[in-house]
């Protein structure tokens, strides 16, 4: 069985509901995943949109949420997950708000794609140094990655 990542609220290319963006909410949406590799020693979680600001010319991939060192027997997040809900051990990466947790859909233009990628490591990821931001976390795990798989889903503003 291959690594996979879903969501109970939308399915691959599917419009995110609105209470996880910015004109909702703003919380977590649910995920679940299977198929982590019995050798896999952590996983790691990343969701962009590299649409950003503008789909039409982008110019930059938007972080909204980067955590590291999740359990490899953990089988998803809780909607409106916070960090009192992440399993012992885990790290937060910064966002593109210069801040930890969660930032939902928010694009200022056209409809974005978001991608949560998930990733399975051969270790556990050690001292990202202060404030870890996608890049630390990305550069920390090469030579590392056992497996990977993605969930996409698109939202724009007033839909």
């Amino acid at each position: 069985m291959s690594l996979t990542i879903s969501s109970p609220v939308f399915k691959e290319g599917d419009e995110i509901p609105k209470v996880f963006t910015c004109e909702g909410r703003d919380i977590a949406p649910p995920l679940q995943w299977a198929g982590v590799p019995a050798e896999a020693k952590s996983l790691v979680l990343i969701v962009d949109d590299p649409d950003a600001p503008d789909p039409a010319a982008p110019k930059m991939t938007w972080v909204h949420w980067v955590l590291y060192n999740l359990p490899p027997d953990s089988y998803g997040l809780p909607e409106a997950t916070e960090a009192s809900d992440l399993p012992p051990g885990t790290g937060e990466g910064f966002n593109d708000w210069q801040r930890t947790g969660y930032g939902g859909p928010c694009p200022p233009i056209g409809r974005h794609r978001y991608f949560h990628k998930l990733y399975a490591l051969d270790t556990v990821l050690g001292d990202l140094g202060d404030k870890p931001d996608k890049a630390k976390v990305v550069a920390a795990m090469q030579g590392h990655l056992l497996a990977e798989a993605q969930l996409m889903g698109t939202y724009k503003k007033g839909s």
